[in-house]
């Protein structure tokens, strides 16, 4: 499977990157599908303009990207509840905003069920060169609703809501580990990627494992010392494996600008992507080791109760460097929007908001270990620019339905090019 980057204006892109195929040979010695695919490249390219359809074809074109809104809305409730500069109301804001997150994951999968019970094409959305990448984008929903969760109505002294989150930590770490696993054997045997057009959404099957580490130190302290350290070593672990394949990809996706270049307009704003991991990995490196009891130790000796606190020395440590390392691919791809934006909507524009919301965390969590008055007042600039940047997106997704410029045929991530 080849990845290029596609023309400005196309619409084509409504993922986070878009991948483009060779033609098949199939193709290529039959006049109809030559033709449909000829007819699908030109509405592709806005070269015709969108027609009459019903809405079970447009529903057809209702891919797993839709998940990119839940894990979105889902990040930003975390973000509200977590601000440095507390008052009265906030989280009673974060409870709603996590409830409107929950209706957007309820209408999403309901759309996306009905779908499959009209079309029977769920086993191949999934082993789609292009729409597969997207199936990480529903855990990853998953992991801002058990996280938002505790933020938002957590209560320490409810034994059954901790007791709820101990079990919802390993059935997701393992969801994912084999999700991981799978959707890495299943690429890696079935499609064939090439590393000049290397784009960050190769990254996302092992984001949701990653996140094992966002939701310990979330949940963490919340537990009784015999659940919450096997939480944050297993926490610790999954954050490490997830953190080092995507620094592994980044190897390539450095190769990759320096030969080509920068993506096109239409296909920046995936760019942010790289954002995440290691801010993500910045909060939950911090958000372990304060996790931990007090009187921690690494060999189980009573009086060794230093180690806790030389854990979360180090912890802060291996965070700034990887807030700065974030902040550049923040910055890289902040100017590249800037300088070229996209002149249409894509589903890949919410890639501004979730990778952000994790950058933004990371921020008030090193402001807060530092208890510095001024990162507490860039985290809070930051926040509100994550916000407004959410709510644009999301009145931009509604106004591209309705004038369908996705949920149509040749503009979604269901169409091999």
């Amino acid at each position: 499977m080849h990845v290029h980057d596609t023309l400005p204006g196309s619409s084509s892109g409504s993922d986070l990157e878009t991948f483009n195929h060779e033609p098949k040979k199939s193709a290529q010695h039959d006049p109809e599908i030559c033709v449909n695919h000829a007819s699908e490249v030109a509405v592709n390219h806005g070269l015709e303009k969108p027609g009459p359809i019903s809405i079970r074809e447009r529903l057809r074109h209702f891919t797993w990207a839709w998940y990119t809104l839940t894990m979105s809305c889902g990040g930003l409730a975390l973000l509200i509840v977590n601000q440095p500069h507390d008052f009265k109301g906030l989280k009673d804001i974060a409870r709603v905003v996590y409830c409107l997150n929950l209706l957007f994951f309820t209408v999403v999968t309901s759309l996306m069920v009905t779908r499959f019970i009209m079309h029977n094409n769920c086993l191949d959305s999934l082993r789609h060169d292009r729409e597969g990448l997207f199936f990480p984008t529903f855990w990853l929903s998953i992991a801002t609703m058990i996280t938002g969760l505790y933020k938002c109505f957590g209560d320490d002294s409810s034994k059954k809501l901790t007791l709820c989150l101990e079990v919802l930590f390993w059935l997701y770490t393992a969801c994912t580990l084999i999700a991981a696993v799978v959707q890495y054997s299943f690429v890696f045997q079935a499609h064939q990627y090439h590393l000049h057009s290397m784009m960050p959404s190769w990254i996302l099957p092992a984001f949701p494992v990653m996140l094992s580490g966002t939701i310990a130190s979330v949940i963490g302290s919340g537990q009784p010392p015999e659940s919450s350290i096997p939480i944050v070593v297993a926490g610790t672990t999954f954050q490490g494996l997830g953190f080092s394949i995507s620094f592994m990809m980044y190897a390539h996706y450095i190769g990759r600008l320096m030969e080509v270049g920068l993506p096109s307009p239409e296909h920046r704003p995936g760019m942010f992507i790289c954002v995440g991991p290691p801010a993500f990995t910045a909060l939950a490196l911090v958000g372990m080791a304060k996790a931990l009891p007090k009187d921690f130790s690494l060999n189980g000796d009573p009086t060794a109760v230093i180690d806790g606190e030389v854990m979360l020395f180090l912890a802060t440590s291996v965070a700034i460097f990887l807030w700065a390392l974030s902040f550049w691919f923040f910055c890289i791809a902040a100017v590249a929007v800037i300088r070229s934006p996209p002149t249409s909507f894509h589903l890949n524009w919410f890639a501004m908001v979730f990778p952000n919301t994790g950058f933004t965390l990371a921020t008030i969590t090193l402001a807060n270990q530092f208890d510095s008055a001024g990162v507490k007042g860039v985290a809070t600039a930051m926040s509100l620019c994550v916000i407004i940047m959410f709510i644009f997106v999301l009145l931009s997704a509604g106004r591209a339905v309705i004038r369908k410029d996705i949920m149509y045929p040749g503009r979604d991530e269901d169409v091999s090019e």
